[in-house]
């Protein structure tokens, strides 16, 4: 009786995006941290480093400093939000599989492997760090986890979406879905974590789950803002907009007779809002 032969796994190669903004002093261990554990996994990769408006420091200066011919720095003048510059490292991104991680450390990047391996296991579409995941190690404020909560409930009676926590900042998406996704999105600020999950899912992309992430903000330097750009009211009103968007106004789906721009710093078309 002959035996089954094992298929070996091939790593696939991977993109690493890391948006930054007014992070000069702390940028360049932060990459070197970056570029030593992947250099430790089994996978080819790219980092790319995204400098969302070279205008307002020396970050970009700084992240040129660091010889490595597997760290590309990339980005723009103008500062145009978080989602504008994860989103502009996976226009540019090569990897089979791509990943963005909060520059600041305040995630673990050792967590970009076990999303890798979550991805693995379930065949997923996409793989979210969750700060509610019951192997996560974090310790946050009571409000903060009240807050964390309610969004969840918020997410998943609106959108469907299972997952226990859409904001923390290290995600894993196949190319296939980013694809598909990228071009019909708006949201360039932080309520695009929502945005680019939604649309996923209505499009069918639903194989999208949660890993366990280490987080080692000190939430003593941090605040809860009710106003403001970053604000609770802020987040909640965008986050509505995207469901307006996508359950009533249907302008994420394919027949929708949107008009399209070209926008010339992402150097392709995108849905105009």
């Amino acid at each position: 009786m002959k035996l089954a032969q094992t298929t070996q796994y091939e790593p696939p190669f991977l993109s690493v995006i890391v948006p930054i903004f007014k992070q000069e002093k702390t940028i360049h261990k932060d990459l070197q941290n970056i570029l030593q554990t992947l250099a430790a996994t089994p996978y080819e990769f790219e980092v790319l480093a995204v400098v969302d408006g070279s205008k307002q420091d020396n970050s970009l200066q700084e992240v040129k400093k660091i010889k490595d011919k597997r760290l590309k720095a990339i980005g723009y003048e103008e500062n145009r939000g978080k989602g504008y510059a994860v989103r502009y490292g996976m226009k540019e991104a090569k990897g089979d599989i791509v990943t963005f991680i909060d520059g600041g450390m305040d995630i673990d990047p050792l967590g970009i492997t076990m999303l890798l391996e979550h991805m693995r296991w379930y065949n997923a579409d996409i793989i979210i760090g969750s700060k509610l995941h019951p192997a996560s190690i974090v310790e946050y404020p009571i409000q903060r986890k009240i807050l964390t909560y309610g969004y969840y409930l918020l997410v998943k009676t609106l959108f469907g979406l299972q997952v226990r926590d859409t904001q923390t900042g290290l995600k894993a998406y196949k190319r296939q879905v980013l694809a598909k996704v990228l071009p019909r999105l708006i949201v360039k600020k932080f309520a695009f974590d929502i945005e680019i999950l939604a649309v996923a899912h209505h499009l069918g992309y639903q194989r999208i789950y949660d890993a366990p992430v280490k987080v080692n903000l000190d939430w003593s330097n941090t605040t809860i803002k009710l106003w403001g750009e970053n604000g609770i009211l802020n987040m909640l009103q965008d986050t509505l907009a995207v469901y307006y968007r996508l359950r009533i106004k249907k302008f994420y789906d394919d027949d929708y007779q949107q008009e399209r721009l070209f926008d010339h710093v992402l150097k392709m078309f995108v849905n105009k809002p």
